[in-house]
């Protein structure tokens, strides 16, 4: 199966899937929403400077000086990562400055007098994105930095495509265990008219085709925007 061919059945399902939750929002509430609220607590901590290192993370570790010990390495399932001259390091958990420390203190003990650790966050797997829908490579990616928009988000997965409805993004974002669901208008937020959301782990971004606009819109009369979230369920 070619990827064109993948890319258009995930579109199509993605299009019945977020469908079904919009009238599903119809059915238990008569309004639906154009602002984000912010995610879990504990989800948003994955997105603030004191982040917590997990399973499946890309790190880039650094000794001052010591180009040979530079290397890129992912956290294993067991939360380990494996460096060079020390071995097996403990890392799920742990905040960047804690693992740095231990690094630097492993070295220490064996093999430098005053290692100068650097770790850098390359992908956090505890932070993706997922977008698809009408886009050119949909896809899951990961929330890189300490903010990510929904133009940024979009444009990791290079763009909308010339199918796609600019005027229906949907924002699918669990809340308190509530999945909620808004619609923006990717055009208002390109000219400044609507601000560019926030976007969080976890969030899934559906971008529709202009082909299932007049569906959509059957679906949107029925739920007049009001700038608060409604829960689905």
């Amino acid at each position: 199966m070619s990827y064109s061919t993948r890319s258009r059945r995930l579109t199509r399902l993605w299009l019945s899937l977020g469908l079904m939750s919009l009238l599903a929002a119809c059915h238990g509430t008569s309004h639906m929403a154009k602002e984000l609220p912010q995610p879990d607590p504990l989800a948003l901590a994955t997105v603030q400077p004191e982040y917590r290192l997990s399973p499946g993370d890309v790190l880039l570790v650094k000794v001052f000086q010591v180009d040979d010990l530079e290397r890129q390495i992912r956290v294993d399932n067991d939360g380990n990562v494996t460096l060079p001259l020390i071995g097996s390091v403990s890392a799920a958990g742990k905040g960047v400055a804690e693992f740095e420390r231990e690094v630097a203190d492993r070295y220490r003990k064996s093999y430098l007098q005053d290692p100068q650790v650097s770790v850098f966050v390359q992908e956090a797997n505890g932070r993706r994105v997922t977008v698809t829908g009408a886009v050119d490579e949909p896809g899951i990616y990961p929330v890189i930095g300490a903010n990510l928009t929904l133009q940024q988000a979009i444009a990791q997965a290079k763009g909308v495509s010339n199918i796609a409805s600019r005027g229906n993004i949907i924002v699918f974002r669990t809340v308190q265990g509530q999945k909620m669901i808004a619609r923006f208008d990717l055009g208002d937020i390109e000219h400044g008219k609507s601000p560019d959301p926030e976007i969080y782990g976890g969030d899934i971004v559906v971008v529709y085709r202009s082909d299932a606009r007049l569906l959509l819109r059957t679906v949107l009369e029925l739920t007049p925007f009001v700038m608060v979230w409604r829960a689905y369920r």
